[in-house]
């Protein structure tokens, strides 16, 4: 008979890198996080579904990239997977009845939210139809984006504006929220690959628009200062160097006597070309000095001395400097934005600003004691619905164990209490315009005076009454 095997080995534990950088490439687990997402995914049409992958592109490497929506998926379902995954921004795209395209900004799990009604975009693709040498596919998405924030805030602004201190200081937070901080002593160069630049339209008088227009561009850099020829042979050096060779990026000197003569553009020198020379248009933005990465021997001692006296003689002179020109290519998409309105929670809430709806300070308090009145009641009934879940518990308790039957197991058709809480989000559907609410506000506070609540709830109750006896039968 074969010897019984006896195990001896034991599960390896989980082998994780100190370093968090190393798992996620370089996003830091702390860095913010961002799903962008369609509302009614079937109804908002090709145009706004490919808006909404750009915009996942724009928020890259810190957002779901391949997050597929449903048609029966809701806002729900959504903001109870922010706290697991660790999602701090939601950015919602809708479509409204009317046509119009709207994007939310909803800051996770207790808002703010801001409306914002787009006016005009571009897609990635029309932007790169229009340029002569578009830009992008690269690596340029390994890195969060540098965000350029201009005219956000206004200096004449203050409480009493159409458009008060605050909220441009409240909306400069949020944008500014959407991507991990950056510190200059410490972050390389080279990781700033992308900008995105926001820019708010200052208007001439002060008629209480907030309008941002929404630009994506990628850097790139060239050296300067270098003719054309010299510069085709860094490059086809830094080319044979590399891993990945290619002989079409080698200039051909076979019709040619003398390297000379490339590098003068002929016998007598007419070719030669530098930036200044040449025809074209200069197509630098700006132009900055740059500290070359190179690396040092270690000498012994005598030749460190020497080094040092040479060093002293060449006091002020850096040769690792390098002059570089800094363009902006465009990598869109581009959007049109105008804030509508502001609220408090998360997609619901209290109004904090709104674009047509003004109101008296009169109205402002009433409205202030409805909201604490609401809140009170939301309470009570949520102490209510945890008292009534535990009576039935254990009146099921009690009758299994009086019973003995699998009877008392029955559906929860008859429970009517919710264990989520259905006073934070609307069954029905979404407010895809960000308008709603407020209609919505003045006719029940209507009904409410004429007292036409009081024959809804009893029709209510005789639905459900109805609807049990049927389910019994």
């Amino acid at each position: 008979m074969a010897k019984r095997r006896s195990k001896r080995r034991t599960h390896v534990g989980a082998n994780n890198p100190a370093n968090p950088a190393a798992v996620n490439g370089h996003i830091n687990p702390r860095d913010p996080k961002s799903m962008v997402i369609r509302i009614g995914a079937g109804e908002v049409g090709t145009s706004i579904s490919q808006l909404a992958t750009d915009v996942r592109r724009v928020m890259e490497p810190g957002t779901a990239s391949r997050l597929k929506e449903r048609k029966a998926n809701r806002l729900r379902d959504y903001v109870t997977m922010c706290g697991p995954l660790g999602v701090s921004h939601l950015l919602l795209f809708s479509r409204s009845e009317s046509g119009n395209t709207n994007l939310r900004l909803a800051i996770t799990p207790r808002g703010p939210t801001f409306h914002f009604r787009v006016e005009k975009y571009s897609l990635t693709k029309d932007v790169r139809r229009a340029q002569r040498h578009p830009k992008g596919g690269g690596k340029e998405y390994i890195t969060p984006p540098l965000l350029v924030m201009n005219n956000f805030s206004n200096p004449n602004a203050d409480a009493n504006s159409k458009v008060p201190r605050h909220l441009e200081s409240l909306t400069t937070t949020a944008f500014q929220s959407l991507f991990p901080p950056i510190n200059p002593q410490t972050t390389p160069l080279k990781s700033i690959r992308r900008v995105l630049l926001l820019n708010r339209e200052q208007s001439a008088e002060d008629d209480g628009t907030f309008i941002v227009n929404f630009r994506h561009y990628a850097i790139a850099t060239k050296a300067v200062g270098l003719s054309r020829p010299l510069r085709r042979l860094n490059a086809a050096e830094k080319m044979l160097k590399s891993k990945k060779g290619k002989k079409g990026g080698l200039p051909n000197l076979g019709k040619l006597k003398d390297i000379s003569e490339f590098m003068i553009g002929g016998e007598d020198g007419e070719g030669y070309m530098t930036d200044g020379t040449s025809g074209s248009e200069p197509d630098t933005d700006a132009e900055v000095e740059v500290l070359e990465t190179t690396t040092k021997r270690v000498h012994s001692g005598k030749a460190r001395g020497a080094n040092h006296d040479s060093d002293e003689e060449d006091e002020g002179r850096n040769d690792h400097v390098e002059r570089r020109a800094v363009k902006l290519v465009e990598l869109g998409p581009r959007m049109r934005l105008r804030m509508t309105k502001v609220e408090e929670g998360l997609c619901s809430g209290k109004v904090m600003w709104h674009e047509y709806v003004h109101k008296t300070k009169e109205e402002i308090r009433e409205l202030e004691k409805r909201w604490e009145q609401r809140k009170k009641e939301k309470e009570a009934r949520k102490k209510q619905q945890k008292e009534n879940v535990e009576k039935k518990r254990k009146a099921k308790a009690d009758n299994k164990k009086s019973s003995g039957d699998a009877e008392g197991e029955n559906d929860d058709d008859e429970m009517d209490v919710d264990e989520y809480d259905s006073d934070l989000y609307d069954e029905d559907g979404f407010d895809s315009e960000g308008l709603e609410g407020d209609a919505e506000e003045q006719v029940n506070a209507r009904m409410e005076e004429e007292g036409d609540w009081e024959d809804e709830e009893e029709e209510i109750a005789e639905g459900r009454a109805s609807k049990r006896k049927s389910l019994k039968r």
